[in-house]
């Protein structure tokens, strides 16, 4: 059994471990309500937009205002793996890596062998663990989340979109964490470009269902100023999903941390009891035993 001091050091250390943990999860819950309020105020207006966009691009024959709605044979891929720049947020950034690995070993294998998938990281976290693991990082973006809003996104969706329209990719993949609540986070595969058109059905049909629109001055002249925002949008809509999600994945976990410790001390603590009074009997014999020596 370990001595009183060493026991002693233990618990000061798992209390110190204790309120550094709890701060954290205090800290993550108050982020967690702004974030939360972001991505529930943006869906609504992020699903109306994608849909009337589907609505009026699916009736447009190809053409180069449109290239983005436009399929075309699948040459080279890009997948966007969006994690978090900071750990302690139990399998959040380990989810997305593994998912990523998954499409490479599966779905992109022939792409990714022949050197014609790339990965593009937003979040540090992610970058180191795809690296430790030997996959080639192509692009790295750790800042956009010290500020996210839609300006600081713009640039990064118009990127992508001129590497889509000037062909250095044929597909973009967007693999996130989706925000459910606190406890719950939903891995996501997303396809960024080309944009599709259709929605399939649980029956694998595919809804032809579309609003009547009144267009001002027309399809093609609405279709080039909304195609690039609706796509900002979404890039826009999965990084405040991600956000959400991480500071949720940071709370929950760190709760349970806070819980573990404190569990943690209440064992050491009853150590500490049973090894004190195992010291105290032990003084008590010695000195009976003294004692009777001396009688004797």
């Amino acid at each position: 059994m370990a001595n009183l001091k060493e026991i002693r050091t233990r618990i000061a250390s798992v209390k110190s471990t204790k309120q550094i943990t709890s701060a954290m999860k205090m800290v993550a819950a108050a982020r967690l309500r702004r974030a939360q309020n972001a991505i529930l105020t943006m869906r609504p207006y992020a699903a109306k937009l994608q849909e009337i966009m589907q609505d009026v691009g699916s009736s447009l024959e190809a053409s180069a205002e449109n290239v983005f709605t436009t399929s075309r044979e699948v040459n080279k891929v890009l997948v966007v793996a969006i994690t978090s720049n900071r750990g302690l947020c139990g399998g959040f950034n380990i989810n997305v890596v593994k998912r990523v690995i998954e499409l490479m070993d599966t779905d992109l294998a022939s792409q990714y062998k022949s050197n014609r998938a790339d990965l593009f990281c937003i979040g540090k976290k992610g970058a180191d663990l795809l690296k430790t693991r030997e996959y080639p990082i192509g692009k790295i973006e750790t800042d956009i989340f010290n500020h996210l809003d839609f300006e600081s996104v713009t640039p990064l969706a118009e990127k992508l979109m001129e590497e889509y329209k000037a062909g250095d990719y044929d597909q973009i993949i967007l693999i996130y964490n989706q925000f459910k609540n606190a406890a719950v986070q939903l891995l996501q595969t997303e396809q960024f470009l080309p944009i599709v058109n259709t929605e399939a059905q649980p029956d694998g049909k595919v809804e032809n269902k579309k609003a009547d629109y009144i267009f001002e001055p027309g399809k093609e002249e609405i279709l080039t100023e909304l195609i690039p925002k609706t796509l900002k949008i979404q890039l826009y809509k999965a990084l405040l999903d991600s956000q959400a999600a991480e500071h949720g994945a940071r709370m929950t976990a760190m709760h349970k941390a806070t819980d573990n410790a404190t569990e943690l001390i209440k064992d050491l603590n009853l150590t500490y009891n049973k090894a004190r009074q195992a010291a105290i009997t032990n003084e008590i014999l010695e000195i009976v035993s003294g004692a009777e020596a001396l009688k004797g």
